[in-house]
This record gives C-alpha cells, sequence and structure tokens, in this order.
C-alpha cells in the first residue's frame, strides 16, 4: 500500500501514514484489482465497505430497463464512491460502480468508521471528521447540478451553470471542467442541442466560448 499517497487524499488529509497504516488495519483495508468493464458494484447490491480508487478510474452509471446507459460520474486516483451507502448497508445500491480500464480499488469497512474505536486511535476521529467534509461537498455538488437542470430550456440551464461558474472563479472569463458532451451530460441536454444552442448564444452577444472557456458577455438573468 503507497501510504505516501494515501496522505494525500481527501480521506487521509491530515494524518501521518503510521496512523493511515493502523487505521486500514482497524477498517479491514483490502486492495483489488479490476479489468476495464469489470462490475465493481451492481445497482441493488447492498454493500457495507466503500471504495477508494488508487489507480486507473471507475464510472458511476446508471442503467434502465432497457439497458440504456447514463454515465453520472467519473472517478479517479484518490476519490471515493459508495461512502453513503455503506453508511446505510440495508439501502440497495441505485446505481452501477464500473471499472473504466484497468483499476485497484482500497475497500474499507465504513460501519467500522462509524463506532468508537476499540482500539483507541486518537486520529479516528479525524477520519470521520473528512468524511463528513467529503460528504458535504458531495451534497454541494448534487445541489448545484439539480439547480442547473431545474430550467425548462437548454439555454436557461447554460445561464444558469456558466453564472455558477463565472460566481465561483470570480470574474466572467473563465474555463470550465467539462468538454462538450459531459457538459450535455451534465445538463441531461443532447450533445447537438447544446451545440446549436451555444452558436445561437455566441450569435445574441451573450457569450463567447473556445473549447472549454467561456467569457460572459452580457447579464442576462431575463433570459432564463
Amino acid at each position: 500500500m503507497d501510504l505516501s499517497f494515501l496522505t494525500t487524499t481527501p480521506l487521509f488529509q491530515g494524518m501521518e501514514p503510521g496512523d493511515i497504516s493502523a487505521m486500514l488495519n482497524c477498517l479491514r483495508g483490502r486492495k483489488q484489482s479490476f479489468v476495464k468493464g469489470q462490475v465493481i458494484y451492481q445497482a441493488g447490491d447492498c454493500v457495507n465497505a466503500m471504495g477508494m480508487v488508487l489507480s486507473g478510474s471507475v464510472r458511476i452509471q446508471r442503467d434502465d430497463f432497457w439497458g440504456n446507459t447514463s454515465i453520472l460520474s467519473t472517478l479517479q486516483p484518490g476519490q471515493m464512491f459508495a461512502e453513503t451507502y455503506a453508511c446505510v448497508p440495508h439501502e440497495p445500491l441505485m446505481v452501477s460502480v464500473v471499472a473504466e480500464q484497468p483499476s485497484t480499488v482500497l475497500f474499507l469497512e465504513t460501519p467500522r468508521m462509524l463506532r468508537i474505536c476499540s482500539h483507541g486511535c486518537a486520529f479516528h476521529q479525524k477520519l470521520v471528521e473528512n468524511l463528513l467534509m467529503i460528504s458535504a461537498e458531495k451534497n454541494l455538488a448534487l445541489s448545484r447540478k439539480i439547480a442547473c437542470t431545474t430550467a425548462k430550456t437548454i439555454r436557461g440551464r447554460l445561464l444558469t451553470y456558466l453564472s455558477d461558474q463565472a460566481k465561483r472563479q470570480h470574474g466572467a472569463s473563465f474555463q470550465i471542467p467539462f468538454n462538450r458532451q459531459q457538459l450535455a451530460d451534465y445538463l441531461n441536454v443532447e450533445r447537438s442541442a447544446l451545440s446549436n444552442e451555444l452558436s445561437k448564444m455566441q450569435r445574441d452577444g451573450l457569450l463567447q466560448v473556445e473549447g472549454r472557456q467561456f467569457v460572459l458577455l452580457v447579464d442576462t438573468p431575463d433570459a432564463l
């Protein structure tokens, strides 16, 4: 286990390698490797261990009755999944977790994290604080996404998202973390319709865009 890498992750932030080693033992940490396309957790599973990506990448996806797949997010090394479900071990997963490429995952038994440690680990509280912070940040991210997808029109969704990005990056010129397909998935719209609307918004003088770089030109609250 690369303890120096784990010290850089949000879950183990502020902990020393020796403390992390003890916590891995306490939480029955185990590594497991997966090939590309292998299902790590299947929707409907009940789990008691959250996962942290150590190498490769995994995707969170939702599959409907007819076999259509919607990719909700992609996780890179250091990021976690299923921590909420692992805290409520009898709640079945609503999504599946799949290896996007050959990946290694660290599994940690979450219920053991939430109980008072029988070994009296002084750093146990720090781990719980980090987990709470991670959960809070994910809840905020979900709230922002819900806010961006409540508008009925594509333009409304774009303006809500871009306005939020401008505020978060403190300026009318900013770069977004998504390519066109990812932005379309995030806003729950078709990519072609998204591209068409961006072209219209440029012609209307609302913004300039080149790749992931955006510049908002005017304040357009009424356009929502």
